[in-house]
């Protein structure tokens, strides 16, 4: 089966989730109601409860066809003892492999956001790996085969308030990673260029920045404080040092700031010398959010592609928009000719969606499609690996690329950094490519109200820890996170006897 042969399923769904409430294991069903993909389950002791899953039904079982049967650890860290989701570490039943690890540095933070899946600064203690941890964490990740992970993420809390954090970002770099962000609310790059200087020298490729809005009342409602003239001068600040990769994350809230989509994506395009992409996430119902507005305030993926396509006046239209899983096609075409395993994106198609965006002249730009058939061009690519596999292909990689590049509509440059990349398969070709576009995507991590177990274990984002265990992003987050911080964390007041401070923050944020 290839991986646009894929069978559809039909609603109703069953699957299982786990009660928002004792978080036990129960049945749930994804049905079609109005349009919209619902979850339903009951628990014994804690009711029933409904959430909406997808907001369109239709595209729901069109991502189905992009469904990839991806490449599992051969090394997984922990047994299947208790079951999915609490054998996590990874256990022998996942699915996929790391394309992104994340650590989190610290729990600590100069913001108090009322919208924080990582419920930092609130927990009476602070939880804060030792560098020797740190670096245990990175070659843990990097010793998964058979596919390293090539790009790690430090997040927290606020990753920037260790002042030891270039010397992370240089030990991530020593260890191997091509790729190392921080997930940062980005307050101090905005306070000092020379703090960017040294985060760049260190190694830092791309500043992961929460960016909610282009007004100031969106940040005062999810953040507790205007911070936009903040994220701006972090911005400048970045181009100043060189900082040419900057990925914009705003969290959108239903009637908060679900009506920027297309201003942000403008912003994006008028700053294309420093922004490579926006990756909007739907809030997650966790952490200090009122669970009793979840309704109101959910959003989905689908709804942010239907907004983006209204906001940008069709620019970027809601069917430019595709499954990660849809890029297999290239990294097993890279694999299978240079005899390298390429990381791919096998999570389940319904975490997220994504499309990239190229800036012509005079601030024009314009989606894949325009370019190029895409399924076409992937397919293509699929069918390649195939017959290298088989034993095929007898032409090499000039059959490769000639087959695949003739599903280009227009040649010019992004015809020729695609080029480059299926003739070389080396990360800095793709990296050249990444360069030259703007990564348009939605990734919506899950809640316990929205909980699928067939989305946890095929998650290709995870979560290191000091025992040694690799978890999957939305297992932590929902399931997780209080046990590892418990069990390596020390109370708050004894961290600050030891640090001789009187709070576990580097600054109160005020609005300027």
């Amino acid at each position: 089966m290839t991986l646009f042969e894929h069978e559809v399923r039909s609603f109703p769904i069953k699957t299982k989730s786990i009660c928002p409430e004792c978080q036990k294991v129960i049945d749930a069903t994804l049905y079609e109601e109005g349009g919209k993909v619902l979850i339903e389950k009951t628990c014994p002791e804690h009711g029933k409860v409904t959430d909406i899953y997808w907001g369109d039904a239709e595209l729901f079982q069109k991502a189905e066809k992009w469904w990839l049967e991806s490449i599992p650890l051969e090394n997984p860290r922990t047994r299947t003892k208790l079951g999915c989701p609490f054998d996590c570490g990874i256990c022998e039943k996942h699915h996929s492999h790391t394309a992104l690890g994340l650590i989190d540095v610290t729990n600590r933070c100069n913001l108090r956001c009322p919208i924080c899946f990582a419920n930092a600064a609130v927990t009476g203690y602070v939880y804060e790996p030792s560098l020797e941890q740190i670096r245990f964490m990175l070659e843990n990740f990097r010793s998964n085969r058979p596919v390293p992970c090539p790009a790690v993420q430090f997040a927290g809390g606020e990753p920037t308030v260790r002042e030891d954090l270039p010397e992370i970002i240089r030990m991530a770099k020593e260890v191997g990673f091509q790729h190392v962000e921080i997930a940062t609310n980005a307050i101090k790059l905005a306070e000092s260029v020379d703090y960017c200087q040294e985060l760049k020298d260190a190694g830092l490729s791309t500043p992961y920045m929460q960016f909610d809005s282009l007004t100031p009342e969106p940040y005062k409602v999810a953040r507790g404080v205007d911070l936009l003239q903040k994220k701006l001068k972090a911005i400048d600040n970045c181009r100043k040092v060189g900082l040419t990769s900057i990925v914009l994350v705003p969290t959108v809230v239903r009637g908060v700031n679900d009506s920027q989509i297309g201003d942000i994506i403008q912003f994006a395009v008028k700053n294309v010398d420093v922004v490579r992409g926006i990756i909007f996430q739907p809030v997650s119902i966790t952490g200090r959010i009122d669970e009793s507005k979840r309704l109101d305030m959910r959003i989905t993926i689908p709804d942010v592609m239907r907004k983006c396509d209204e906001q940008t006046e069709g620019k970027i239209k809601y069917e430019d928009f595709y499954p990660c899983s849809i890029t297999a096609g290239i990294s097993r075409a890279l694999t299978a000719y240079t005899g390298n395993s390429i990381v791919e994106f096998g999570n389940n198609v319904h975490c997220g969606m994504a499309t990239i965006i190229r800036v012509e002249e005079d601030e024009k730009y314009y989606p894949i499609t325009y370019y190029v058939n895409v399924e076409g061009f992937f397919g293509m690519l699929e069918k390649v690996a195939k017959d290298f596999e088989q034993g095929k292909m007898t032409r090499g990689k000039l059959r490769a690329v000639t087959g695949a590049l003739r599903h280009f509509k227009k040649k010019g440059a992004l015809f020729n950094l695609i080029r480059g990349v299926l003739s070389s398969g080396k990360y800095d070709s793709l990296g050249d490519f990444m360069r030259s576009i703007i990564l348009v995507g939605m990734m919506h991590f899950q809640d316990p109200y929205n909980f699928d177990l067939e989305r946890i274990n095929r998650c290709v984002i995870h979560y290191g820890t000091p025992d040694g265990r690799i978890i999957p992003f939305c297992t932590y987050n929902s399931i997780h996170r209080p046990q590892v911080e418990k069990q390596f964390a020390i109370p708050l007041e004894e961290y600050q006897k030891q640090k001789g401070i009187k709070k576990a923050v580097t600054a109160e944020i005020t609005e300027s």
